[in-house]
């Protein structure tokens, strides 16, 4: 009878820890169906900022976490860059971003690391504080996943939990481990492809954003703008009598000429602002948030920083820079139009205020009135028509067999 009770506490005792190990196998089976969901998202992300956004959002859904915070080291600024430019375009929400922290170099993570180059899993302290964004007592125990790329910090990623058994000093760290190596191959894969991108919206020359990058932004501000009930400003600027400088001086004074006017333009601008090479000497900004008053200001400003540089021909010879600006402001929301045809009229006026500039004498700010309905294709014969329009001006000042008069 002992002997059939003690068989029979011993079978319970069996039953009871097989189905411990049947309920933390279901769970195991449960988190890496989960961790392999995941991880096809994380490997299918479209951007960067997509990336992150799953990192931070979807994994503290996936796993019923309090607490989700990403580290990333960004030295040169360039993930911020990416990150900025894509919440700018109104993809995704600024949210998006809550719980990440762009680092200028990878010190704070040696520290939090030290030697070991793999994941922590243990109670809350202190010194992991400055990592999570959570009020005192509402972490009880963490666990952080270094992300290197051959064997150098690029990121830390670090879950936190108010359950102080969730994360255990001891545990097995297979699945995060592998977890932190598909994450830093997946930063490293979309850092390259945000590089190939911004390679073909950048101008080779003078490293600001090229014209196909200005044709992809304008609507989206336009857009912002009227939704927004913000102003908007445009402005086209024209380096005067180019050519000139290119013919007397060579292409490499030319080149020379066009990063510094560039650096000049983008050293006046906010960070929300944009400049584009439209193409040659041409350049275009797009100021949002400013009104007529502010951007004249803003277009004087970069006239005369212009106007005030000296530069040296290879010859030695030094060379006078001037700027002419046409600007014009989108129309007021009550004002009829959609927004490709407001995109059109904004740009054509910018244009038809510099074409005004320029027969004006040059260097200077010309505003444009309110925008008439067929400035745009009036402003687009202006542009094809100026080097035929010039090329007669030349002609009118040639007296019969003399040369050109000079201008004033």
């Amino acid at each position: 009878m002992i002997t059939n009770n003690l068989l029979e506490a011993e079978n319970v005792s069996l039953r009871q820890q097989l189905g411990t190990l049947l309920h933390e196998a279901r769970q195991n089976e449960d988190k890496m169906r989960r961790f392999d969901q995941l991880e096809r998202l994380l490997i299918g992300a479209g951007s960067l900022l997509e990336l992150v956004r799953l990192l931070l959002a979807e994994y503290k859904l996936a796993f019923g976490l309090e607490f989700v915070t990403l580290a990333l080291v960004d030295r040169d600024g360039e993930a911020t860059r990416i990150l900025e430019s894509g919440l700018d375009s109104g993809l995704n929400s600024n949210r998006a971003c809550t719980g990440l922290t762009l680092l200028s170099s990878p010190a704070p993570l040696e520290t939090l690391y030290k030697a070991l180059r793999r994941p922590f899993l243990g109670a809350f302290s202190e010194h992991h504080r400055p990592h999570f964004n959570a009020p005192p007592g509402a972490i009880a125990s963490v666990a952080l996943l270094p992300l290197t790329r051959q064997g150098e910090l690029i990121g830390s990623l670090h879950f936190g939990s108010a359950d102080p058994e969730r994360y255990r000093t001891g545990c097995a760290t297979d699945f995060l481990e592998r977890l932190a190596e598909i994450i830093a191959i997946c930063l490293e894969s979309a850092l390259t492809q945000e590089r190939l991108k911004l390679a073909g919206l950048t101008d080779g020359l003078t490293g600001v954003q090229n014209r196909r990058y200005f044709e992809h932004r304008y609507p989206v501000e336009i857009s912002q703008a009227r939704r927004y009930k913000h102003s908007l400003a445009c402005m086209f600027l024209d380096i005067d009598k180019f050519k000139r400088i290119n013919d007397s001086h060579g292409h490499q004074t030319g080149d020379e000429v066009l990063r510094r006017v560039a650096r000049i333009i983008q050293s006046q601008l906010r960070a929300g602002d944009t400049i584009a090479r439209y193409g040659g000497e041409e350049f275009v900004v797009l100021l949002p948030q400013s009104g007529l008053h502010h951007a004249r200001q803003v277009a004087e400003r970069i006239r005369s920083s212009i106007e005030e540089i000296r530069l040296q021909a290879h010859s030695g010879q030094a060379i006078k820079v001037t700027i002419s600006i046409g600007l014009s402001m989108l129309p007021d929301t009550e004002q009829a139009g959609q927004h490709p045809q407001l995109a059109e009229r904004l740009i054509a006026a910018a244009d038809q205020a510099l074409y005004q500039a320029k027969n004006g004498g040059r260097n200077r700010v010309v505003c444009a009135g309110n925008l008439p309905p067929g400035l745009a294709r009036n402003s687009r014969w202006a542009r094809i028509l100026r080097p035929l329009r010039t090329c007669v001006s030349r002609l009118k000042r040639v007296k019969f067999y003399g040369r050109p008069r000079r201008q004033p």
